[in-house]
């Protein structure tokens, strides 16, 4: 029987062995914590604490008061010693609060809920906001919000991402391997909320140990169905995976509610279990310490606001030769300018690569028109008018060629024979007009 996937894709070395053996740990703590206040897509969250006051772990620092938000927490008890703009992963400057730990991983109060299959909808989804919970597979949408579809657009389906098709990473992998009850429970709460009878959980089929610990834990429930699915990238992107389980395709500049369904990646599932069931706010997630260029490559349970170069030291720092670190994958992460840059809730991993697997960008040429990123990009666009507009600099006349339903999944750039950086080209042409 062949396995569920969808069309296009591209099939890089997945370089998962690295860090697929290595159970989830947790670092020493950190000295201080840099907690932005805009760790999600929406509006930045407001301060609620001032410098010098003392805080508690899972304690409020930062209210969201607009409908796309989400609080955000104390990940240590200690002192605000800061309240300032810090650079995040992705380059920006965020106002952020910076928390020196007192080592006495003091909590605030939670609150717990032992039958939390008898909480209403709108209890669980109060619990989920009050949480801070967001994806924690890439976009970091607010939870909450993804659970609060227009009544007009009826959700019918859950999906839980496990694919995890980008290289290297496999936080996700040990969460499935060590904790899958516990992920099969979030799902049950998200099905709950949404009213829904069917949930289904999407593996890459190179994960077959995952599949059958996952399968094992959800034995029990006949309306959730765990599948493995053809080892593709990118197998693990919302639409792509809509399609390979349920065969519905989303319209162009749709949403995954536009066919009735809501994905939510395995990490936030369990996140999503632990704040119904035992009221724990998001201040922590695993992260990938992996690379070529890393002496230990690690699957930490990592503090949020943890410093990068904290977990570089916690896996025995830079073997020689090593070039570049990214914060994620290295088909849709950043390259970081610096290692003084907090963990935030989507940072899923952090790559180090060595000097023989760059790839400079001064390299790439003209495009030859040979047709390889039409063939494989899973959206049917054409990503090589969108990268010859852009370098020209008509930007308008890329959103003809359907700009915007491009995710950025780099597949296009990694088959591209000419080296040309055309996930950039179309960043920069979606950042001179507008949707």
């Amino acid at each position: 029987m062949s396995l569920a996937t969808f069309k296009g894709g591209i099939h890089p070395p997945d370089r998962k062995e690295l860090s697929a053996g290595a159970a989830i740990t947790t670092p020493k703590p950190p000295e201080r914590v840099v907690i932005p206040l805009s760790q999600h897509t929406g509006a930045p969250c407001n301060p609620l604490v001032s410098v010098g006051q003392e805080v508690k772990k899972g304690e409020v620092i930062g209210t969201a008061e607009a409908f796309v938000s989400a609080p955000v927490h104390s990940s240590v008890s200690g002192k605000v010693i800061a309240i300032s703009e810090f650079p995040v992963p992705v380059g920006r400057l965020i106002p952020s609060i910076v928390i020196e730990n007192n080592g006495q991983e003091e909590w605030t109060e939670l609150k717990e809920s032992p039958d939390y299959m008898n909480l209403s909808p709108e209890e669980i989804k109060e619990k989920i906001k009050a949480a801070g919970i967001v994806g924690l597979g890439g976009a970091a949408f607010p939870t909450a919000v993804k659970l609060s579809p227009p009544k007009e657009k009826p959700i019918d389906t859950v999906i839980l991402n496990g694919a995890e098709c980008e290289p290297y990473l496999t936080a996700d992998y040990r969460l499935m391997l060590e904790k899958p009850k516990e992920i099969i429970e979030g799902l049950k709460i998200l099905m709950k909320t949404l009213g829904v009878s069917k949930g289904f959980v999407g593996i890459e089929n190179n994960k077959p140990d995952a599949v059958q610990k996952m399968k094992e834990a959800a034995a029990s429930e006949s309306n959730i169905e765990v599948c493995a699915l053809e080892v593709k990238y990118p197998q693990g992107a919302e639409k792509m995976l809509i399609k390979a389980l349920t065969d519905r395709e989303i319209p162009p500049r749709g949403l995954p509610m536009d066919v009735g369904v809501v994905v939510q990646n395995v990490g936030t599932a369990l996140a999503i279990y632990e704040a119904v069931r035992y009221g724990k706010p998001l201040i922590e997630r695993v992260v990938s310490v992996t690379g070529a260029g890393i002496n230990q490559p690690k699957n930490l349970m990592t503090k949020i606001g943890t410093l990068i170069s904290h977990l570089v030291e916690e896996c025995g720092g830079f073997k020689s030769g090593s070039a570049k670190v990214v914060a994620g994958g290295p088909m849709m992460g950043f390259a970081l300018y610096s290692l003084d840059v907090p963990v935030t809730k989507g940072t899923s991993g952090i790559l180090v690569m060595s000097e023989s697997e760059m790839v400079h960008a001064e390299d790439y040429k003209p495009c030859i028109r040979c047709g390889r990123c039409v063939d494989i990009c899973p959206m049917n666009l054409m990503p090589s008018m969108l990268s010859v507009l852009s370098e020209a600099g008509f930007y308008e006349e890329a959103k003809e060629y359907n700009l915007f339903d491009c995710f950025e999944c780099g597949s296009c750039a990694y088959v591209c024979p000419s080296k040309r950086p055309i996930v950039q080209f179309v960043r920069l042409a979606k950042s001179m007009v507008k949707p």
